[in-house]
């Protein structure tokens, strides 16, 4: 199997099962006897057990061959040995003690885990995450979210003012008028008022009486 493939099975593997600080490192330079070494936490017995069953069963799936598994008795460090890849599954307190990133990370290999975690976590919480609903009208007005005003609101308010001004012209007319005829009485004079003119037989006989 290529060692890329096989590494980035044993990374997935251990993410599955929730490993922590999960490192690995190109040991070629160092050592004939494999490529890759994988260093892994796991909080409990337990789940350095679960950790190690899940690389082995996720290589084997894939084609790969497991030659050893050691230390699962304990659970406190837990060895799988992949031929060209080497995966050390430890308890925090262990993993202090022995510090192997000290003797075999010189070149440490940046998978980009963190960046496929949160990924992940992040299309989980956007499953997970019920529609949103439009608000009713009840709610939006306890928000103070004002409703559109309808369209015939300002055409009824255009009718109205010019209603009123025509209103006012004419009051103002009347008004004038009878102010001026007041004036002209008292004056003496006579006022002449605009009417419609009289029809051709009727200005006929005017002018025969004058």
């Amino acid at each position: 199997m290529d060692i890329k493939k096989l590494q980035a099975l044993v990374v997935d593997a251990l993410e599955d099962v929730k490993g922590q600080d999960i490192r690995v490192f190109d040991t070629t330079h160092l050592t004939s006897l494999f490529d890759r070494l994988a260093v892994a936490s796991g909080t409990s017995n337990r789940q350095t057990k679960a950790l190690a069953a899940s690389v082995r069963d996720k290589v084997k799936e894939n084609g790969g061959s497991i030659l050893s598994v050691e230390g699962g008795d304990t659970g406190e460090w837990v060895l799988v040995d992949l031929g060209d890849m080497i995966v050390h599954i430890m308890q925090p307190a262990i993993r202090d003690y022995y510090r192997l990133e000290e003797i075999w990370g010189e070149k440490e290999i940046k998978l980009g885990a963190a960046k496929r975690t949160s990924k992940r976590k992040a299309s989980e919480a956007e499953e997970e995450a019920p529609a949103k609903k439009p608000a009713g009208r009840h709610l939006a007005a306890s928000r103070g979210e004002a409703e559109a005003p309808k369209k015939s609101a300002p055409r009824k308010t255009a009718v109205k003012t010019a209603a009123s001004k025509t209103a006012a012209k004419t009051a103002t007319k009347t008004a004038a008028t009878k102010t001026a005829s007041k004036t002209a009485k008292s004056a003496g004079t006579t006022v002449k008022v605009a009417t419609r003119k009289a029809p051709a037989a009727k200005r006929a006989t005017a002018r025969k009486a004058d």
